[in-house]
């Protein structure tokens, strides 16, 4: 048995879905169309034959009422085989049978049916060559029995021409069932077999540029196996965005490399030959190779921070946005003591807290405050503010520099990404990157818009728990 399932379960792998899904499609509608015509020969069977049993009873009730005083042995006179119809009168007791011979069988259970020790029976047999149905019964108060024969000829003809018209029927059913399958398979999984071919194509060619070819409708008309195709598409498109997006990474995190280890090369080199160099000279390569590495190793951490896609799960704890704001805010008057940072924290967030990773949400905030010192003018404000906003937490960041350009808007948070404004400025154009993935890490959101007056505004909106 094991092995007979191993092979059928073979087959059915080998078998492509659609000659499958076409097997199964025809082999049921094959099935309900046999059992239908099964169903309607039994009642067409038993409709003709109790039919003629029907008839056979009548002839039985006639010929009692036609009868006067028969006797027990004029069988021979009442018989008229071939006729329509055959009658005749059997007794209880062999001795009073007639001389001359039954035409039709007499049997034990006759005598039986005759004396009232059996009932009423009806018999299939052959009379004379002809095929007769027999009905069996007792004449009332007579110790007597009446046979009545008549021919089946035309009722088995007409079996036998139902059956052959049903098998006809039956057998035109089961192969327009197989057509009707082979297309319903054939048109119900032409989007599978396009999908199939697609991600064939993208395997071999390995370019997520392709798209399954979607029918025409509106999308509330489509159906099971078109939404797969479509939900497809769109994870190629994931793909391919992803795709190139890891391209472009590669390719910015080069050119962010190129510069700074071409100079670690230069000056190591330089440093080489120490013994040519002055003091001074000596000490200002040593500086700009510190200043270098320093830079090398912060752009190598951040591209490590943001190939990660999710926060530890056992660093998660509760932390106090408020407090966290107020040690990030602090660092940045430190960094840069020559603008102005201001905290406004909402009486009703000051106590409030959130699931998430401290150190990731100190990242995001000084991020947040770096980006909006470079762009302030010398002196001016950096203003922040936590507050409590419906479903949310929100938390803002503003600056009063020139603020960004339209164009930019939709990519300040790209990968490496340098608005026309800020290229003379330092950093990899990674920051805004980080925040925004620590802050999709967290649940949260985060948006940069101009703000109203002059200046950029990034807006932080953490979900309550």
């Amino acid at each position: 048995m094991t092995g007979t399932r191993g092979l059928g379960a073979r087959w059915r792998r080998r078998r492509p879905l659609r000659t499958r899904l076409a097997l199964a499609a025809s082999s049921a509608v094959a099935v309900v169309a046999v059992g239908v015509c099964a169903a309607a020969f039994t009642i067409i069977d038993y409709q003709m034959t109790r039919q003629l049993e029907l008839s056979l009873s009548q002839t039985a009730a006639q010929a009692v009422r036609d009868r006067h005083d028969w006797g027990p042995t004029p069988s021979d006179t009442l018989c008229r085989y071939p006729a329509s119809a055959c009658v005749q009168i059997v007794p209880s007791d062999p001795a009073r049978d007639p001389r001359k011979p039954y035409v039709l069988p007499v049997s034990d259970a006759t005598r039986q049916v005759a004396d009232g020790r059996r009932a009423a029976f009806y018999t299939k047999l052959t009379v004379a060559g002809h095929p007769v149905r027999m009905l069996t019964t007792r004449l009332a108060d007579k110790d007597e029995a009446v046979q009545v024969a008549q021919r089946s000829d035309t009722v088995d003809r007409g079996v036998e021409q139902a059956a052959g018209a049903l098998a006809v029927l039956g057998g035109a059913g089961v192969l327009l069932a197989a057509a009707l399958g082979y297309w319903v398979s054939r048109t119900g999984l032409a989007p599978v077999a396009r999908l199939t071919a697609t991600a064939e194509r993208i395997a071999a060619t390995r370019d997520a540029r392709h798209r399954i070819e979607l029918p025409a409708g509106p999308p509330a008309r489509e159906d099971e196996v078109t939404r797969l195709a479509a939900s497809f598409n769109t994870m190629l498109g994931e793909l391919e965005q992803s795709v190139t997006a890891q391209r472009r990474l590669v390719a910015d995190a080069s050119h962010e490399l190129r510069t700074p280890l071409t100079a670690l090369r230069t000056n190591a080199e330089l440093l080489a030959r120490a013994d040519r160099l002055t003091d001074a000279q000596r000490d200002r390569a040593a500086g700009a190779l510190g200043r270098q590495l320093r830079e090398v190793t912060t752009l190598v951490n951040d591209l490590i921070e943001l190939a990660r896609d999710e926060e530890p799960q056992p660093l998660v704890e509760q932390v106090r946005p408020a407090a966290l704001l107020e040690h990030a805010v602090g660092a940045a008057r430190e960094h840069w003591p020559e603008l102005t940072f201001t905290a406004v924290v909402d009486p009703a967030a000051a106590d409030a807290t959130v699931p998430g990773v401290p150190a990731r949400l100190s990242r995001l905030l000084s991020n947040l405050l770096d980006n909006a010192a470079k762009f302030s003018p010398p002196g001016g404000p950096v203003e922040t503010e936590l507050r409590g906003v419906p479903d949310a937490w929100e938390l803002t960041v503003r600056d009063h520099g020139p603020g960004i350009e339209a164009a930019d808007l939709p990519h300040v948070f790209d990968r490496f990404y340098r608005a026309q404004a800020a290229r003379a400025l330092p950093g990899s154009g990674l920051g805004l990157a980080m925040a925004r993935q620590i802050a999709r890490a967290h649940g949260a959101e985060l948006t940069a818009e101009q703000a109203p007056g002059g200046g950029a505004l990034f807006r932080l909106r953490i979900p309550l728990p």
